[in-house]
């Protein structure tokens, strides 16, 4: 059986091209302002007391069907306060004392990022902030979620508050509904963009089959998965894609493995994968994540495992050439940027170590980055 769909998406590269130059850091998106101000309140009150008060979503349980009942709808589609309503009995979490809060400062500018210290309480908080409190299923290879267009009712509220003040002879009702119609196509105002990050092993791999201790692994877990996901809003800001594809996690486990090693490892990509033991897959690895029933139950399943290997290999190749010259944060950038003007076919083949430095060279010269 045999589905070529999922192949000719991945033979195309929307971020082949970039048509003009980019000054990296990129600046912040406006709503860091209002997480920086979470942040501080949180080193006084506590993560969770600050993310309770100003999430909505943290202030209901996860339970089936309750983004349908009309307290949830009116707390997080009409920003009503939900204080004292019966369904509002707020988001369980094992270990809340274990939650940090920081802003990170990546190559697409700072972004605010929530580490749960136990898997359940990373499972929650996705549940409550990606899919509206429902008890969907979280797969256990997933240990970071970057949350995007969160619409927040508290920096709504901020606006009005403000708006009142500069505009004392309109604060009506009335008033304000035809200000807030106004707001609505200016979504930097109120739609936020943060990560959740988990602080465990990174792809549900245990420590000892890295070779490592418990706290060694789990301290590079982080920094991979904090890499990773930077990397998706990398390609977000710059190119306007964010995918959930096997070239796009090639891209973000590499700039995470070498944030995490200072190189990349083609192995670890690998065992993440569950390709540690090509030709043989390991069920539960997160290459099946991206691909479709289909395509697993196909016989292209074996072809795009023979190119994520070959891939694999090769920009370790490229990283081993390159990386002497390239160590600093703006030459990382221009690596990183290198790999995204292949696919992941031309990735995987031969010479594709050589290409990836003609490119780097080619980048170099024209200021990309």
């Amino acid at each position: 059986m045999t589905d070529t769909g999922q192949l000719s998406v991945l033979a195309n590269n929307p971020y082949a091209t970039l048509d003009v130059p980019i000054k990296l850091p990129l600046p912040s998106e406006a709503h860091v302002t209002a997480w920086e101000c979470y942040e501080a309140e949180s080193r006084v009150l506590g993560v969770w007391a600050v993310l309770q008060k100003r999430l909505v979503q943290l202030q209901f349980p996860i339970r089936p069907e309750i983004s349908k009942s009309l307290a949830y709808k009116a707390g997080t589609s009409q920003g009503v306060d939900v204080t004292g309503l019966a369904e509002a009995t707020g988001l369980c979490l094992n270990e809340p004392e274990k939650l940090q809060l920081y802003i990170y400062a990546s190559l697409a500018g700072a972004i605010p990022v929530i580490v749960a210290g136990n898997r359940q309480d990373f499972v929650s908080l996705v549940q409550a902030l990606t899919a509206r409190n429902e008890p969907t299923a979280v797969p256990d290879s997933m240990g970071a979620c970057m949350v995007s267009g969160y619409i927040n009712w508290d920096r709504i509220r901020s606006y009005r508050t403000q708006w009142e003040l500069e505009n004392p002879q309109n604060r009506a009702e009335a008033g304000w509904q035809a200000e807030f119609k106004r707001l609505i196509p200016q979504k930097h105002f109120y739609q936020d963009r943060f990560m959740i990050l988990l602080d465990g092993p990174y792809s549900g791999v245990a420590a000892h089959d890295m070779g490592l201790t418990e706290t060694a692994w789990r301290q590079l877990s982080l920094t991979i998965r904090l890499e990773h996901e930077c990397t998706h809003y990398f390609t977000k800001r710059v190119f306007g894609l964010m995918r959930r594809d096997i070239f796009d996690e090639l891209l973000a486990d590499y700039a995470g493995i070498v944030a995490a090693l200072g190189t990349f490892n083609a192995d670890w990509f690998l065992r993440f994968m569950g390709l540690e033991s090509f030709p043989y897959y390991r069920e539960g690895g997160r290459l099946q994540n991206y691909l479709d029933k289909t395509v697993l139950q196909s016989d292209n399943f074996i072809e795009i495992q023979k190119q994520v290997v070959a891939a694999a290999r090769n920009i370790e190749r490229f990283h081993t050439i390159a990386r002497q010259a390239h160590r600093d944060v703006p030459g990382q950038a221009f690596m990183l940027l290198a790999i995204t003007r292949f696919t992941l076919e031309e990735l995987a083949a031969e010479g594709a170590a050589d290409l990836l430095c003609q490119a780097l060279q080619n980048l170099e010269m024209q200021g990309v980055g």
